[in-house]
């Protein structure tokens, strides 16, 4: 137990599409926090609502086949994005929970929960996983968790960076910063091979996940990391490879019994399954099987998946991985030859496929593979945290880090095309401005529309946001001179303002009011959500307490000790125990205390306490815990 004034340490996130991680700097090292319910140092990223109440990670995971609809993985690839994207309308094809869209054109997720329908934004799922990492956490530390870096992939626009950072909010956490995915693993990497190297090292991060695919150029020297460029693909990943083989199965399937099974959200959901696993297995041996019984009605589905045919059904996707790498260098003005080492992050790299492009594409170079790809990110952000919270060592505390954007960012000119002021890859925080001009005699006010992307046409970029400046001197045209300042702080966010050069009027916006993000007012409605959210979380929890204690009554019933009538009286206990567990689905905790109390009260009346003799110990000392 933390003593009083004890400060705790900030804590990293990895939140990941399919898995996440949590760490922190503790005891002068990184530790990998492993969770309570199976032991293991990364959690699912999943979500599940049942009658009875919310399960999050392991045991969420583990019902998904019994309750399909209403258990939501995968939701970090809609974070930011319209319903209306490409993107979006591809993915809800394969997940069995229904996605509708909500407020601005977002993304909302319907399920079923405590016998009602209920829909949340993707910021509120993820709230809820960031939730639960923050708990792992707190029973490690045994002390409140306020603090974390949460990392984010390297190529996440402005949109998804302020939803991750709101998502945090909701979770009551602190966000210190957002941390680039492939920067966090360089830091982890860097800290154990290279902080005592004084050579300068160009070391290439390979960030395959779940859901997104970033490859990033580091300069790596005696703790100092500076991104040089990065490139990735913030829909291309384990899911998408997932996504083939489930198609692959719904033809065969089809061909063999002419049934479509697209439409039932069960068998989509029990052969999502099988083809994960399928996919696992093919990255240790050459076939693998996907086998569901009573897959659709009385009709079993058995067949199996050669390694060479899942890389034929995924090979395109393959290639777009490794043109990344070469995006990435090519901006980045580096020679493949002039890379000292490739470092492999995400689950995905796992793929032997993957693994043979690589080093095809860098000369057979060795590929580095000595930290573990699903803890890398969460051990580099850990040590971030660390630097920022003024805890770790003197190398810790010497940690630099300078990242880049990853996309160009600039303003719409009036014949619609973008006119760059932050070209993409530009170090940040950075403060850059360009000067414009009116485009009419005597106009007064301009409207300044914010984009980012790569094409030079407005219309195929992203708008971030918008604003007016008005009260500009009237003049001929060309006379009048705007300066536009854009401003991008550590986490990648992004302000823009406007001023007239030779007059006072001026304008500004952080870009996280965009249309579609949310509003100050509903994230604090979702703060006061998530609060009751965890007092259910609470009153579940106690349920089955209550619940286990009813039948360890039952139990001791059957000790041959008692009477015939102490049985019987014991027996009617826990089964009116039960009973009104069973009527009673939502309760108060004072209302399940009440009934613990009640069948403890019932147990000492009836139980003959004898040392040496019946061993009704524990499960008293359980009762009194609780009355106290």
């Amino acid at each position: 137990m933390a003593s009083e004034g004890y400060i705790a340490p900030a804590i990293a996130i990895d939140l990941g599409t399919t898995y996440s991680c949590v760490a922190v700097w503790y005891n002068n090292r990184v530790e990998i926090i492993a969770n309570l319910d199976q032991g293991n140092r990364t959690t699912p990223s999943c979500v599940a609502f049942t009658d009875d109440g919310r399960l999050v990670g392991d045991v969420a995971k583990s019902q998904i086949d019994m309750n399909p609809t209403n258990t939501v993985f995968a939701v970090k690839r809609l974070i930011g994005k319209h319903f209306s994207h490409t993107s979006v309308q591809n993915d809800i094809k394969y997940w069995p929970f229904k996605v509708i869209t909500g407020s601005k054109d977002k993304p909302k997720i319907m399920v079923n929960y405590r016998g009602t329908e209920k829909g949340f934004y993707v910021e509120e799922i993820l709230s809820m996983i960031l939730v639960k990492m923050k708990e792992i956490a707190e029973a490690y530390l045994e002390c409140t968790v306020k603090n974390a870096v949460i990392t984010v992939p390297a190529h996440f626009n402005n949109s998804q960076r302020q939803a991750t950072k709101n998502a945090g909010t909701i979770a009551g956490l602190n966000v210190m910063r957002l941390m680039d995915e492939p920067t966090a693993a360089a830091v982890a990497y860097g800290f154990d091979k290279i902080t005592i190297d004084t050579n300068k090292k160009n070391l290439i991060v390979f960030d395959l996940g779940g859901g997104t695919c970033d490859v990033s150029l580091l300069s790596v020297r005696h703790g100092n990391f500076k991104v040089i460029a990065t490139a990735g693909d913030s829909h291309l990943g384990g899911e998408d490879f997932n996504d083939r083989l489930v198609d692959h199965c719904v033809r065969e399937f089809q061909s063999k019994f002419n049934k479509d099974i697209t439409r039932d959200a069960s068998c989509m959901g029990r052969l999502r399954t099988a083809c994960e696993q399928a996919k696992i297995n093919l990255s240790f041996t050459t076939r693998a099987a996907i086998k569901v019984d009573h897959f659709y009605g009385d009709i079993n589905f058995n067949t199996r998946i050669s390694r060479v045919q899942f890389e034929k059904l995924n090979i395109d996707l393959f290639a777009r991985c490794m043109d990344l790498i070469e995006k990435c260098l090519a901006d980045a003005k580096i020679d493949k030859t002039k890379v000292d080492a490739v470092l492999l992050v995400g689950g995905s790299t796992r793929i032997p496929k993957i693994q043979q492009l690589l080093q095809d594409t860098f000369g057979g170079k060795e590929l580095c593979k000595g930290i573990h790809p699903d803890e890398a990110v969460a051990h580099g952000a850990a040590i971030l945290a660390a630097n920022l919270s003024n805890q770790g060592d003197k190398e810790v505390q010497n940690l630099v880090l300078v990242d880049v954007t990853p996309l160009s960012l600039g303003v719409e000119t009036d014949e619609e095309n973008m006119s760059v002021v932050v070209p993409r890859n530009t170090p940040i925080p950075a403060r850059k401005g360009r000067g414009f001009q009116t485009v009419y005699d005597n106009q007064t006010s301009v409207k300044i529309a914010i984009f980012e992307g790569e094409s030079a046409e407005t219309k195929y970029n992203n708008l971030l946001g918008d604003f007016n400046l008005i009260g500009i001197d009237p003049a001929p045209k060309g006379v009048s001179k705007i300066d536009i300042v854009f401003e991008i702080d550590d986490n990648g966010i992004l302000a823009v303002s406007a001023q007239g050069r030779y007059n006072s009027v001026k304008n500004e916006i952080v870009i996280s009011k965009r249309n579609g993000d949310l509003t100050p007012e509903e994230i604090q409605t979702m703060v006061e959500a998530a609060a009751r959210y965890k007092a259910e979380d609470e009153e579940l929890k106690m349920r089955i307490s209550l619940e286990d204690f009813a039948e360890k009554v039952k139990t001791m019933a059957m000790d041959p000790g008692l009477s015939d009538p102490e049985k019987k009286s014991m027996e009617e206990a826990a089964e009116n125990v039960i009973a009104w567990l069973e009527t009673n689905h939502v309760a108060t905790i004072d209302e399940i205390n009440k009934q613990k109390r009640e069948l403890a009260t019932t147990i000492r009346r009836l139980m003959k306490l004898r040392r040496g003799g019946i061993p009704y110990d524990e499960v008293l000392m359980l009762s009194l815990e609780e009355e106290e």
